[in-house]
């Protein structure tokens, strides 16, 4: 087991091993003085692993209470978040007791954002079963749902307690699902790590996942400690974020958010290649990895939708946006404030293969 510590506005822990869900109540016990406890779960993961974790709290003196949504991007919705507040409430917690969020990338957010939410902030332990979340969004403090105008434009940055990655549940997914957690680790390699891109090529799908999940995790803890609130730096973790986020809109939420941020990466990355920002090797190597881990490269959607879309970025001031491109050398990102007329250019010359 590998443990990462985050430095920031809240300190904790992130636990990456084998089994760790069945340790969940003993883990936790020590960081929440309530003994009520709320797992939220998807539709999903809840028949696979709900029971395990049920367990573990009840052994560690909590009374535990589930709610369960129905999986999928559709669910994360201000509807679904006031039913889960609303259940919260109903079961009487207290700000000393936690809410645990066992799932994928929209349980987090979703379980996340109520705990931050309810009574103005109650223990949340995020329990990530996909890829993407374990490696990505189960650590940081974004929590956010969607609104028909745009991805994660309601949300917070609040802290968990804990994360446990539990690397059992890897083998369980879909294909899919599995596939799309590679575009994060992609991502990492791609904007702070020329070493983990090499490894990604030379070595077969899954080989010392331990140590590409703590690798990132790292990466994530780093950026986050300097920048927090995404003023600045950590804007740096977005690479394929817009285009991808517009990609997942203008498809009806079709796509799988790591099958929009492989798009979008491709899709900048090429653009940049053709501009001369960077050298043909960030394209190669992007190429080839996004193939091996059968991730998609393009779209068959307009680039004006798509501008349009992109127009949603909550990152966005007036006309003003910051674009995340490959460096000068593979294995780094830059920043690049600009406006809409370089994002329209971006996709004009990057959609095509």
């Amino acid at each position: 087991m590998q443990t990462i510590t985050v430095n920031a506005s809240r300190t904790y822990e992130v636990r990456i091993g084998s089994g760790l869900l069945a340790q969940t109540g003993a883990l936790s016990a020590p960081l929440i003085k309530g003994r009520d406890a709320v797992i939220v779960s998807d539709s999903n993961v809840w028949p696979l692993y709900g029971r395990t974790v049920q367990a573990s709290l009840e052994e560690a003196g909590f009374r535990v209470d589930h709610f369960v949504f129905p999986a999928g991007e559709t669910s994360k919705t201000p509807q679904t978040l006031l039913a889960l507040l609303t259940f919260l409430a109903q079961k009487g917690l207290t700000r000393a007791d936690g809410v645990f969020a066992l799932g994928g990338g929209v349980t987090g957010d979703m379980a996340g954002l109520a705990a931050a939410l309810y009574q103005r902030g109650v223990p949340c332990v995020q329990l990530p079963t996909s890829l993407l979340s374990v490696v990505d969004s189960s650590v940081g403090g974004k929590t956010a749902v969607d609104l028909p105008e745009g991805k994660n434009l309601v949300g917070t940055f609040t802290q968990p307690h804990l994360v446990l990655c539990d690397t059992d549940t890897l083998a369980t997914l879909p294909a899919a699902v599995y596939a799309e957690g590679w575009a994060e680790i992609i991502k990492y390699g791609m904007i702070r790590s020329r070493k983990l891109l090499d490894f990604l090529t030379e070595n077969p799908a899954g080989t010392d996942i331990e140590w590409v999940i703590a690798h990132c995790v790292a990466i994530k803890r780093d950026v986050v400690a300097a920048d927090e609130r995404e003023n600045d730096l950590r804007q740096i973790l977005n690479f394929g974020h817009t285009i991808g986020h517009a990609i997942e809109r203008c498809g009806g939420y079709r796509y799988f958010h790591g099958e929009g941020v492989a798009m979008g990466m491709a899709i900048m990355t090429r653009a940049c290649v053709r501009m001369g920002k960077c050298p043909t090797e960030c394209w190669t190597v992007l190429e080839a990895l996004l193939d091996k881990y059968h991730l998609p490269k393009t779209c068959d959607m307009r680039a004006e939708d798509l501008l349009e879309a992109a127009r949603a970025d909550k990152k966005r001031q007036g006309e003003a946006i910051t674009l995340i491109e490959p460096g000068e050398v593979l294995g780094e990102c830059v920043l690049h404030k600009t406006d809409y007329k370089a994002l329209a250019q971006v996709l004009e010359l990057g959609m095509e293969p």
